[in-house]
């Protein structure tokens, strides 16, 4: 019994320990940030086992030069009048583990219209 229950503490510690994350990475989807909008800022955490794994604001403590964050969402204020964003990662249990970005706004119109259901719905038919 007591080999059993040394066996399990040594496994569950090399599987605890293979998932320590070592450094972040952002991972954005977009070239550009837009005014008013919640802006997806997606970070990476890559392991010591070489696994990747998305971290969420439970693992990333997030702050940004202008701006609030709500999850892993920038949301910028209409009226900012800046051409970029500095935003930084710090990974919560480590915070050596950092990374910052700087970050471009669109600058031009935004012309893409989004299409309502009834014509996303009449394009299936």
């Amino acid at each position: 019994m007591k080999l059993f229950l040394l066996s399990f503490f040594v496994i569950v510690a090399v599987s605890a320990s293979a998932q320590k994350v070592d450094s972040i990475y952002f991972n954005l989807y977009t070239d550009s940030l837009k005014k008013g909008v919640h802006n997806y800022i997606n970070v990476d955490g890559k392991c010591s086992n070489g696994q990747w794994l998305p971290l969420t604001q439970k693992e990333i403590q997030f702050s940004c030069s202008a701006g609030r964050f709500d999850g892993n969402s920038l949301i910028l204020d209409t009226g900012y009048a800046e051409k970029s964003v500095k935003v930084k990662a710090v990974l919560k249990e480590n915070p050596t583990v950092q990374k910052e970005v700087t970050i471009y706004l669109k600058m031009g119109p935004d012309t893409e219209k989004v299409k309502t259901m009834e014509e996303v719905m009449r394009k299936k038919s």
